[in-house]
């Protein structure tokens, strides 16, 4: 049912248009909740400390995480304390939990512990962003900027700078959920002052081709596979294993073109559920192959598949886009409380980096 749905949701065909009625009221309740907000009957509050968030307005991955990556790593060069702060999505329990290195990804959600792995900056989840920020900020005071990793229709959490994120479908056929992918009427989100916060800030795509205006990204799989020991397997002396390839992720075929793209043969592919658990994978049809997933999978993946390789991905912003975001961000900093003195202290301008190997 769920590729069904994003099948209509490209174009305006039938079914798209037999679900067109329950997206009018979709609709309504969106703008009311957003009258609420802006009338005050619904409370939104604000961070002593710049707050990034990161999101899309459709349904479904569209590439949110190494977005949030890419993002903590470049003001991590720059020399800032970074927090980010997430839902957790697919994790067991609500509770509010900062994300360590021991803390199973079942109880912090597949991408935190990306994200904690990855950049290794604090992390916290709870069932609601604005609790998770009070936490971070509690456990982490010196914290100069919070990037939040999706929200960006929690309006309860203010921002200063908003960053949507859009694969190749762009916003498909422009209508509304369920008979679209939309989440929120687009362009008008565009519009500063149109809601709580200052509405969209920059756009980035993640996809292939642009759908749309907005800064461009490159993506590719990095030339090695990791093992559950952080060594690394160089991918070309894979070519002549028999391998078994495994995606839990939004789009589980793009990863295993990127595989072939590399020159390996895949002898058997396994597209499964986003934020696919792993506890009723079956283990013993693997006998033979040599399994191969992406980092996201393989949070979940190597404590129950020592075996496996997970090959990294490259992703990498434009230039310009950093050059956008840095201008939003400078005055943000220069207006916030100071921190408590840390090395290494905060340059200025920040610093563009051309790209960023995430997962």
């Amino acid at each position: 049912m769920k590729r069904l749905l994003q099948r209509a949701w490209l174009r305006r065909s039938a079914l798209a248009c037999v679900l067109w009625p329950p997206a009018q009221l979709f609709g309504l309740l969106v703008r009311l909740r957003l009258a609420a907000y802006r009338a005050g009957f619904l409370k939104s509050q604000r961070i002593p400390v710049p707050v990034v968030v990161v999101g899309n307005v459709v349904a479904g991955g569209a590439g949110k995480t190494p977005t949030v990556i890419a993002l903590v790593q470049h003001l991590q060069a720059a020399g800032l304390r970074v927090g980010v702060v997430s839902r957790g999505y697919g994790r067991l329990g609500e509770n509010c939990l900062e994300v360590l290195p021991a803390t199973p990804p079942e109880q912090s959600g597949d991408e935190p512990a990306l994200i904690r792995r990855a950049t290794g900056a604090p992390v916290v989840v709870a069932a609601r962003r604005l609790a998770a920020v009070h936490a971070l900020l509690a456990a982490h005071p010196a914290t100069q900027v919070i990037v939040c990793d999706d929200g960006l229709q929690h309006y309860a959490l203010q921002r200063d700078i908003e960053i949507a994120v859009f694969d190749e479908r762009g916003t498909g056929n422009g209508w509304l959920l369920p008979a679209g992918p939309l989440r929120e009427p687009w362009p008008a989100r565009l519009q500063r002052g149109a809601r709580p916060g200052r509405g969209i800030d920059l756009v980035l795509h993640t996809g292939t081709v642009a759908a749309f205006d907005g800064f461009g990204s490159t993506r590719r799989l990095a030339d090695h596979a990791v093992r559950a020991d952080g060594s690394r397997v160089a991918l070309n002396s894979l070519a002549g294993e028999r391998l078994l390839a495994l995606a839990g992720i939004a789009k589980p075929e793009a990863f295993f073109e990127m595989l072939r793209a590399q020159g390996l043969t895949l002898a058997v592919t396994r597209a499964l559920p986003d934020h696919y658990d792993f506890d009723s994978y079956p283990h013993p049809a693997d006998k033979g192959y040599t399994l191969i997933c992406t980092e996201k999978d393989a949070v979940k993946l190597f404590p129950r598949q020592a075996g496996a390789l997970a090959v990294p991905l490259v992703f990498a912003p434009e230039p310009a886009f950093f050059a956008a975001f840095d201008a939003l961000l400078a005055p943000l900093l220069s207006a916030s409380p100071p921190s408590p003195p840390s090395p290494p202290s905060s340059p200025s301008p920040l610093p563009s980096p051309h790209g960023h190997q995430t997962a």
